[in-house]
C-alpha cells in the first residue's frame, strides 16, 4: 500500500472540516489553477488561430513558394505543361499554377483607381478566393479565350461603386500606347488584408497575356502550395533543386521565394506574437505556482498536530512530504479538469459564434480566430501539472521542522 497516496486521499476528500481554514485554501488553489490553465488554454488557441489564419490570405493569394523569372518579377518566364507538371511533381508540392501580373487603371463615370490585375489559369487553385467570396460567384478562369471577367475586391467595389455584373472599363498604359478593356465583374471578395483588398483583382491568364504583348507560355511566374506549411523551407530547396540549371524555351533561369521571404515584415510581425505568448504563460504558471505554494503552507501548518502524531508513529519526513505532494497533486488535478473545461468551452464558444469582434483593418480578421491544438494542449497540461509540483517540493520541506513534542500541543 501507497501510505502517502492513502492517507492524501483520506484528507483530501474528508467532508468533515469544512469550516476550517484549509476547505478556502483548497478552493483559492483549484481556481488558481482553472484560472491560469483556462488562460493559457485560451492564449495559445488565440494566437494558433491567428497565425494560421493570417498565414492562409497571404498564401492564399500568392502560394506557399514563388516561382520568377531569376532576372525580375518584370521578366517573363517560359511555362509550358511540362514544366507546370515538373513543379507539381516535386516531393512537398500540392499544386502548381501559373500567373501573369499587369497594372492599369479602373475606370467609372465618377471614380477611378490604379490596380495590379493578376491573371490566372484554370489550373490555379481558387480554394482561398471561394472562401473569400462575399458577392457574385467565381468565373471559370481561362488560359485560351476571354469574356473578360474580373473579380474586385469589397473596398475596390466600395469606391468605384459597382456592384457584380456591373460593366467597367480598365486602361493599361505601356510605352507606346494606352490600352482599353472592358470588363464585367463577376464576382467580390473580401479578405480584410488592406494589402490584396486595395490592390488585386482577378481575370483569365489569357487576357493579361495579350495586355502584356507576351504569347500563351509567358508568365510572370507560378506559385506554388504544400501540404505541410512547416516544410516549407524544405520543400523551397526541393524546388531550387529541380530548377537549377534550367533554362526555359527563351533561355531565361528561375528562381523560386518562400512566401516567408516575400512578406518578411508580415512573418517577423507573426513571430512577435510568440514572445507575448511565452510572457503570458510564464505570468500563469507564476500565479498558478504562487497559488499552490500559499494553500499549501496552510495545509500543512493547520495539519501540524497530524504531522506530529505522524512522526510519533515513526513516520519519516520524506513519507509525510510525499504525502501533501500527493495532496497538492489532487488539487491541481482537480483545477486543471476545470481549467480545460472553461478554457475549451470558450474557445469553441469563439469558433462557432465569433462572439469577439475585432477591427479588420488593424488586425486583417474581422473576429478572433481560434484553433485548437489537442498534442500542444495536453503539453500545456502536463507542464502545468509537472512545474506546480516541482516549486511545491521546497515548500514541502517544512514538515521536517514540525517537532513532534511541541507539534501535539500546537492549536
Amino acid at each position: 500500500m501507497n501510505l502517502p497516496l492513502f492517507i492524501a486521499k483520506r484528507i483530501y476528500n474528508d467532508e468533515g472540516d469544512r469550516l476550517k481554514v484549509s476547505r478556502p485554501a483548497i478552493r483559492i488553489a483549484t481556481i488558481g489553477v482553472s484560472i491560469g490553465l483556462a488562460v493559457m488554454i485560451i492564449t495559445v488557441c488565440v494566437v494558433l488561430g491567428f497565425k494560421h489564419t493570417i498565414r492562409e490570405k497571404i498564401a492564399g493569394f500568392g502560394g506557399d513558394i514563388q516561382v520568377y523569372n531569376l532576372q525580375s518579377t518584370g521578366y517573363p518566364i517560359c511555362i509550358d505543361d511540362s514544366t507546370l507538371n515538373a513543379y507539381q511533381a516535386i516531393e512537398g508540392i500540392r499544386k502548381a499554377g501559373r500567373v501573369v501580373m499587369t497594372q492599369g487603371i479602373l475606370k467609372t463615370d465618377e471614380e477611378f483607381m490604379g490596380v495590379v490585375l493578376k491573371g490566372i489559369g484554370p489550373e490555379y487553385d481558387t480554394t482561398f478566393l471561394y472562401n473569400n467570396m462575399v458577392e457574385g460567384q467565381l468565373p471559370h478562369f481561362s488560359d485560351s479565350s476571354t469574356d473578360y471577367p474580373l473579380v474586385i475586391s469589397k473596398s475596390m467595389a466600395n469606391k468605384l461603386r459597382v456592384k457584380t455584373g456591373s460593366r467597367i472599363f480598365a486602361y493599361f498604359i505601356d510605352e507606346d500606347n494606352v490600352k482599353t478593356r472592358r470588363f464585367t465583374i463577376s464576382g467580390i471578395y473580401q479578405t480584410n488584408m488592406k494589402r490584396y483588398d486595395d490592390q488585386i483583382c482577378l481575370t483569365d491568364i489569357y487576357a493579361t497575356q495579350r495586355l502584356n504583348g507576351w504569347d500563351s507560355l509567358q508568365c510572370t511566374g507560378a506559385e506554388l502550395t504544400i501540404y505541410d506549411f512547416e516544410q516549407l523551407k524544405t520543400v523551397n530547396n526541393n524546388v531550387l533543386k529541380t530548377i537549377k540549371g534550367q533554362t526555359d524555351r527563351d533561355g531565361n533561369y528561375a528562381i523560386s521565394y518562400p512566401i516567408t521571404e516575400v512578406y518578411p515584415q508580415v512573418f517577423s510581425w507573426l513571430e512577435l506574437l510568440d514572445i507575448n505568448v511565452w510572457i503570458i504563460l510564464g505570468l500563469m504558471i507564476a500565479v498558478t505556482g504562487f497559488t499552490m505554494i500559499s494553500g499549501l503552507l496552510i495545509i500543512i501548518l493547520e495539519r501540524t498536530q497530524m504531522i506530529g502524531l505522524l512522526k510519533a508513529l515513526g513516520a519519516r519526513n520524506s513519507t509525510i512530504r510525499h504525502l501533501f505532494l500527493w495532496f497538492a497533486t489532487f488539487i491541481i488535478g482537480r483545477g486543471m479538469i476545470w481549467g480545460n473545461i472553461i478554457g475549451l468551452a470558450i474557445v469553441l464558444l469563439q469558433q462557432h459564434t465569433g462572439i469577439v469582434k475585432l477591427d479588420p483593418q488593424t488586425y486583417y480578421v474581422s473576429e478572433a480566430p481560434m484553433l485548437i491544438n489537442i498534442p500542444l494542449i495536453v503539453l500545456l497540461n502536463l507542464a502545468t501539472l509537472l512545474i506546480s509540483l516541482f516549486v511545491l517540493i521546497a515548500p514541502s520541506y517544512l514538515v521536517s521542522h514540525i517537532r513532534p513534542t511541541r507539534s501535539m500541543n500546537y492549536e
